[in-house]
């Protein structure tokens, strides 16, 4: 690790233009509204879960956080051209489907070097409700002692039924960091994965009754 808290092998100034991108990419499409970027810890070790349901949230999150953010990324994205890229600017490719070490022996290096990591632990894009989630997170916290930041965003997806919309509101909202304790063992690791689960669906169940006030 150089300190950068970015893994290995990514270019630190590439990184930061591909988050003003990223900061700049959907203005003309949406109108994003973001609360709460004054809970995202500056510095040290942090997990960042989010919600996902579909490929705008990731970049929408890369470009908003105020510091550099390393994002475990599938493996159906390094395809082509894009796979050298998204190694540049630091993402880390990850298998679905079953533990990929290699991943997360990254991502905990990341950790350690005082980095933040991205992960949706639906693992698969879905409606974004969190509905269940993988162990990934948990088994990181756990080696690593980061706190969790947990994310929610919603309106990137049209409602079912609705007419196509002209610039819709999307809203990105930061919740307040914590540190779940997680067990040692099997049962423990089922145990943090259920916390940061649920507190991360209570965000997003937040958030959507915010939604529905400002209407």
């Amino acid at each position: 690790m150089t300190g950068t808290g970015l893994p290995d092998g990514a270019v630190p100034w590439l990184h930061d233009v591909a988050r003003l991108i990223a900061r700049c990419l959907y203005r003309p499409a949406f109108r994003i509204r973001v609360d709460g970027l004054e809970r995202v810890p500056r510095t040290g070790p942090v997990v960042l879960v989010a919600n996902h349901s579909s490929l705008v949230e990731p970049q929408l999150i890369f470009g908003m956080l105020p510091r550099r953010s390393v994002f475990l990324v599938k493996s159906e994205l390094f395809a082509g051209p894009a796979g050298p890229a998204l190694h540049r600017i630091g993402q880390v490719r990850v298998t679905r489907g079953a533990p990929d070490r290699e991943a997360l022996a990254t991502a905990v290096r990341v950790l350690r070097d005082g980095g933040l990591v991205a992960v949706f632990p639906e693992g698969t894009r879905g409606a974004g409700d969190v509905a269940s989630a993988q162990q990934g997170a948990a088994w990181l916290v756990r080696v690593t002692g980061a706190v969790v930041l947990p994310v929610a965003v919603r309106g990137t997806l049209r409602p079912p039924g609705t007419r196509r919309r002209f610039r819709p509101r999307v809203d990105l909202l930061v919740g307040e960091p914590f540190a779940p304790d997680v067990p040692r063992g099997r049962a423990g690791l089922a145990e943090g994965t259920e916390r940061i689960r649920a507190t991360l669906a209570a965000l997003v169940e937040r958030l959507d009754t915010r939604r529905r006030e400002r209407r």
